[in-house]
Order: structure tokens, then sequence, then C-alpha cells
């Protein structure tokens, strides 16, 4: 059996698509849960928690899928992420500078929305690095 063959009869359970789209799911479902003011405490802390699992096996999935990459796709993933982290710093770095310079808006500047700021710092960088090497 071909590698490709093999790659297109895994399990569903192996795909990180799978797994990113049920953490996302649980993120959808814990952002309803708190925000609903008559949950009780242990149900908050259970809700806040609940997607990490889920994000971790998206995240396992995905680093056992880049072992199988090639030589070429693994530079440019390894190009994509080294982009990522050093504009992911910068962008911590500056927020943090000017938090301490004005008052920034929570709804806008929290944690609860820099980090989804961060994939797309990834995709900027892969697509960058894909460029590179087109």
């Amino acid at each position: 059996m071909s590698a490709k063959t093999a790659a297109t009869t895994a399990p569903l359970i192996t795909r990180p698509l799978i797994w990113a789209g049920a953490w996302f799911a649980a993120w959808l479902i814990a952002r309803v849960v708190l925000e609903s003011a008559s949950v009780p405490t242990w149900g908050r802390v259970v809700a806040a928690l609940a997607p990490t699992p889920l994000a971790a096996a998206a995240l396992l999935t995905i680093v056992r899928g880049a072992r199988e990459l090639d030589e070429l796709e693994r530079r440019i993933q390894l190009e994509a992420l080294a982009t990522a982290f050093v504009l992911a710093v910068l962008l911590l770095m500056t927020l943090g500078l000017m938090e301490l310079a004005i008052t920034l808006n929570r709804d806008d500047w929290s944690y609860r929305h820099v980090w989804a700021m961060l994939p797309m710092l990834y995709f900027l960088g892969l697509s960058l690095a894909r460029r590179r090497y087109a």
C-alpha cells in the first residue's frame, strides 16, 4: 500500500481537522456557558477547561502529521512557524507596552481576543514561505 493510499484510509480520528473542529465547537459552547450568569462556578470552570483536551488532541495530530511531511514541506512549515512566532512576540510586546502607555479597551485587546490573531500570523507566515519556495 502506498503512503498516499494509507493517508486516505487513515481513521478519521487521526485527522487534525476533525479534532480542530471538535475543539472549536467546544470553545463556542464554552463561550455560551461562560456568558450565562446562571451557571455555578464549578460549571464555569468545567466549561472553561472543556476545550483543552480537544485542542491538545488537535495539536498532537498536527505534530504527528508534520513528521510525515517531505523535506521541502517541513522547511516551509518551519519557516511559517518561525515567522508567526516572531510576529506573535512583536504583537504581545507592543500590546504590553501600549498597555503601560494608555488604557486599552479590554473588549478588543484582552487575551480572549488576541489569541485568535495567532493562527492568522501562522497563515501569513505560511503564505510568505510558500511564495518563497514556489
